[in-house]
Parts: C-alpha cells; sequence; structure tokens
C-alpha cells in the first residue's frame, strides 16, 4: 500500500522573466517501510521533489497524496497539522534549538502537539537511547560534535512516531566515518520500527545502503530500481 502517491507532478518556478522547469511529469508511489534515496546532480530535482512530498511546497500541476489527503486540497494551516502530525524532517544544518538541550530539541515535536509532560520525557530519553546519546541529553547542540547534533536531528524526526522520515542531504556537513554510522543507524531504526525513510542525496553512501534508487536528471525520473505497480 502507497503512503505518498505522486502521479503527473510538475514543478516550475518563475525567476524574473524566465521559467525553470524544476520537475516534469513524475509519477512514483512510496510504501510503508521503505529506505529509499532520491539521486541526482545538483539541479536535478531531488530536494524540490522531497519539499513536495513533505508538504513544504505545492506542486505547480498534478496530485500528491499523503495517505489519503491530496495536499494541494489542503490550507495553509492543514498542511501544517498534516507535517506536525504524520511526517518527520532531517536536515542537512540539523536545524536544532541552540537554547534548547538535547532532550528538549527531542521533545520539542511532542510539545507542539500536545503530549504530556511525563510521556514527553519518557518517549525522548528512549529515543535519545536508541541512538546512543544517553548521558548527553542535558548537552546543548554547541556542546554536540556534528554526527552527536545529527542524531538528535534523528531522534526528533522519530519520536513522534511519523509515516515517513524526509532526510535532506543528512551526510553533507559530516565526515565519511560519521556519515557511514548514522546511516547505519537509520536503517536500522528504518528495520525495527518499520519507519519509511526517504532520502535526497547524491552521497554514494547513502545509494549504497538504500534497498531502492530513483535517480533523476533534469527535473525527470530516468530510473527506479524497484518495480512499482501502476499509479
Amino acid at each position: 500500500m502507497f503512503i505518498v502517491r505522486i502521479k503527473q507532478v510538475f514543478k516550475r518556478y518563475q525567476q524574473e522573466s524566465l521559467f525553470i522547469d524544476a520537475l516534469s511529469d513524475i509519477n512514483l508511489g512510496i510504501s510503508r517501510g521503505e529506505f529509499a534515496a532520491l539521486v541526482g546532480p545538483s539541479g536535478s530535482g531531488k530536494t524540490t521533489l522531497l519539499n513536495l512530498i513533505g508538504a513544504l511546497d505545492l506542486p505547480t500541476s498534478g496530485k500528491i497524496w499523503i495517505e489519503d489527503q491530496e495536499i494541494g486540497r489542503l490550507s495553509r494551516h492543514e498542511r501544517s497539522h498534516l507535517r506536525l502530525k504524520k511526517l518527520g524532517f532531517i536536515f542537512q544544518e540539523y536545524n536544532l534549538i541552540p537554547v534548547l538541550s538535547a532532550l528538549e530539541n527531542v521533545e520539542y515535536v511532542m510539545l507542539l502537539q500536545g503530549v504530556g509532560e511525563a510521556e514527553r520525557r519518557e518517549r525522548a530519553m528512549n529515543m535519545l537511547r536508541e541512538v546512543r546519546l544517553d548521558g548527553l541529553e542535558h548537552r546543548r547542540p554547541s556542546q554536540l560534535s556534528g554526527g552527536q547534533q545529527q542524531r538528535v536531528a534523528v531522534a526528533r524526526a522519530m519520536v513522534s512516531e511519523p509515516i515517513i522520515v524526509l532526510a535532506d542531504e543528512p551526510t553533507a556537513n559530516l565526515d565519511s566515518n560519521t556519515g557511514a554510522a548514522l546511516l547505519d543507524l537509520m536503517r536500522n531504526l528504518n528495520e525495527t520500527h518499520g519507519i519509511t525513510f526517504v532520502f535526497s542525496s547524491h552521497d554514494p553512501m547513502v545509494i549504497e545502503r538504500a534497498r531502492r534508487v530513483v535517480r533523476l536528471k533534469d527535473g525527470q525520473i530516468i530510473s527506479d530500481d524497484s518495480d512499482q505497480v501502476s499509479l
């Protein structure tokens, strides 16, 4: 069963008098539990596609469904609610709140969701243990290494049990050993929790570990290593 369906999606941007087609006629389905990578060179459209899946932007034409919700029919507030309740995000720059501890950063999404304090604390601590950061929960981001900060971001993305985690170049600011360890950690979390991961990346380590690789070039899908039923 697809949790994300993309049908005949185009995305066009305007820069002054120029029009740029970032995506052209994208058709894609993502199933629960996948560990997939959208790959391609700079300008291929992979980050644009990831942003559309994350309801951070809307297609110029075509349709995208997250479960049974077509995002183009949702208001700005409804899309925000969808992101809060169903989607997790991991960014290249970590995007942690500098004045909060690692524990408080992980708790933050649950705070917005209205989860009670005791449950928030328990779930956040359990997730920090899973990403091997127990003992560092009271440190602020500036007191953590890049790899540790990205592990906090992974814990934050997963703690609210989203249906899908979207990761935009999550290893770009990490050295190769730290990046490899982070990817192995995320793959293990994917296997143990069944949460879907979709990456936007050109990192060979991501491509090597992905179970499905969707390649883009000039805004179009040129290959998909996993056979999918017709949309």
